[in-house]
């Protein structure tokens, strides 16, 4: 099975201040952590093709309103030619690399996308920053500012034709921004776990029908949590039966993070990702799509990401 693996360079150049937890080392510690276990041989590294503006904004107007990427375009631009760092909320901030890691990181969804569509890669995996699932339809938020999973699932459904995908989240903050673009949308079942309470203190209560959302109080270790997708996540994903799986694969939910209070460690996020292919080779010809979203205890973040890889490429560790 051929695994496509994107991390665009500029995806680097996104910078919110020396301390932020959402740092550029994030996507350097995974790629040396993948040279160094050879993995990097096992996949196929590929560039995604630069998108034209008016292909970029169509793209992203299909999970945002047309005024929010306007406005958030401007803002960004705005910085990159000043130079100067503006805060949007507490926690996130556009800095002058902003808007091309943020186009650079949803042209690798969208890439990604086609390529597994297209019988090119069998799934794919994007590296990218800033991360997505906290960016609502009209608002940036919680370090995200487009949803590159709910950007690329609504091009799998909108341009590409496919009638049904799967959104599976599995950071240990709840995807409320994506929870927000696809609520009530029949054509996507989207399935969660997440801390609570903890940011952005939502979820309990799933705002449409589409939606599988297991909240964990803290302290939850990896057992609880698979027996929660072998019990809730599963039978729904067999049910729904969809012809895609995206996945928002946040890993901060491994006991090394501070950011959260689960107890996962590597040999779970191998688990869930054997779950999720198992799914894909049943209902989708395997067709996956995982994007990178938390996860920022460096040296956690790397080898998660590689046990993710490993079951991905179909690796032995």
């Amino acid at each position: 099975m051929t695994t496509a693996y994107f991390q665009p360079a500029a995806c680097g150049g996104h910078a919110m201040g020396s301390s932020h937890p959402e740092c550029p080392q994030r996507l350097s510690a995974i790629a040396d952590h993948l040279i160094a276990t050879g993995l990097d041989l096992a996949l196929d590294a590929r560039e995604a093709p630069a998108l034209a503006a008016d292909e970029l904004q169509r793209a992203l107007a299909r999970a945002h309103s047309l005024a929010y990427v306007t406005e958030i375009g401007e803002l960004m631009g705005a910085a990159a030619r000043s130079g100067q760092r503006r805060a949007v909320d507490p926690d996130t901030a556009i800095g002058p690399g902003t808007y091309a890691a943020v186009v650079a990181a949803a042209g690798a969804a969208l890439a990604a996308t086609d390529a597994v569509i297209d019988g090119t890669a069998g799934n794919a995996f994007c590296a990218i920053r800033p991360p997505g699932h906290h960016a609502t339809r009209d608002a940036a938020m919680g370090f995200c500012f487009y949803n590159n999973v709910a950007v690329a699932a609504r091009h799998a459904l909108d341009v590409r034709g496919l009638e049904r995908v799967a959104i599976v989240d599995f950071d240990v903050h709840h995807g409320n921004g994506t929870e927000d673009i696809v609520a009530d949308d029949e054509r996507i079942l989207m399935c969660s776990f997440f801390q609570s309470p903890l940011y952005p203190y939502c979820g309990e209560e799933p705002r449409g029908t589409n939606m599988v959302n297991v909240p964990v109080p803290p302290y939850t270790r990896g057992g609880a949590i698979r027996e929660l997708v072998e019990h809730r996540w599963i039978p729904a994903l067999d049910a729904f039966a969809p012809q895609m799986l995206f996945v928002s694969a946040g890993f901060d939910a491994h006991r090394e993070d501070e950011l959260g209070q689960l107890g996962l460690v590597e040999s779970d996020y191998a688990w869930i990702t054997q779950q999720l292919v198992a799914v894909a080779a049943r209902h989708a010809r395997g067709r996956l799509v995982s994007c990178l979203e938390g996860g920022y205890h460096l040296g956690a973040l790397a080898r998660s990401v590689a046990a993710h890889l490993r079951v991905l490429a179909g690796v032995q560790a």
